[in-house]
This record gives structure tokens, C-alpha cells and sequence, in this order.
């Protein structure tokens, strides 16, 4: 399983942001500098966040973005989902109509079906204020 650059741009963007929250408005800069990931990036990934309601921006010379929710009420599942749509590629599992031809008689399908759904488990526990305090609780595993 692999997550793409932007997936994981997008989660340390929502990471600093989340460390933030209730600070006011941060600079997208700002969030470039601390993260070290580059500004023309960070714009690219943040639009799609703010389309989707996870981000608030406000201009002016204060101005930035602001988690739309509290950190606790955000998951990394929503986070990812947002930027790449879903959270596992795996064709034979899609719902949006690709029909495996060995979907009745595959060994296998069953197992990607559990590791998607314990993957999918997980993502959806872990929030955003685990993500900040930089340790996951094994229960949320």
C-alpha cells in the first residue's frame, strides 16, 4: 500500500494546521516553512480541502487557514479521502462498477477485502489530535 506525495502533503498540512487550531488564521507560508514542503505544493493540495468544507480561508493581511472543525472531530480517513478519493485502489473492491472476471472464484479477493476494511478501520479512528500529539493509542491500531 502506497500513499501518494499529495496524500501525504495533505495530511502534514491538516497535522499544522490542527497543531494550531484555535490560533486564528496561519499563513500557507508559514505552513511551507515548518513542514518544508513547497509553497507552490501546499496550494495545489489546500484547494480541494477548502471545497470540501475541512479548511476556512480568510484573506487579508491576516489572513490564512483554519481547521473547519476541531482536531478531534476530524479523522485521517477524511483527510485522504478528500485528496485522492478513495482510501483503497483496489479494482476488484471498487464499487463505482469494475466487475473483476474471477470476482465468484478468486482465492485472494477476501483478503484484500480485510485489508481494506481494517485499513479503512483505522484511518477513520485516528484523528487529527492523534496525529498532534504524535503517538497513536494501540487500541485505535
Amino acid at each position: 500500500m502506497r500513499f501518494s506525495s499529495r496524500e501525504q502533503y495533505g495530511l502534514r498540512l491538516m497535522a499544522e494546521l490542527a497543531s494550531h487550531y484555535g490560533e486564528g488564521p496561519i499563513p500557507l507560508s508559514e505552513v511551507a516553512e515548518a513542514q518544508g514542503i513547497p509553497l507552490a505544493t501546499l496550494e495545489q493540495v489546500i484547494a480541494p480541502l477548502r471545497r470540501a468544507g475541512l479548511v476556512i480561508s480568510t484573506r487579508g493581511a491576516t489572513g490564512g487557514y483554519t481547521l473547519a472543525r476541531p482536531p478531534a472531530e476530524m479523522t485521517v480517513g477524511d483527510v485522504l479521502r478528500v485528496l485522492e478519493g478513495g482510501l483503497v485502489p483496489i479494482p476488484c473492491l471498487d464499487a463505482d462498477g469494475v466487475r473483476c472476471e474471477r470476482v465468484e472464484s478468486c482465492a485472494t479477493r477476501p483478503v484484500w477485502a480485510l485489508v481494506r476494511d481494517r485499513l479503512v478501520e483505522t484511518l477513520d479512528r485516528l484523528t487529527l489530535e492523534d496525529v498532534c500529539r504524535q503517538r497513536v493509542d494501540e487500541e485505535k491500531l
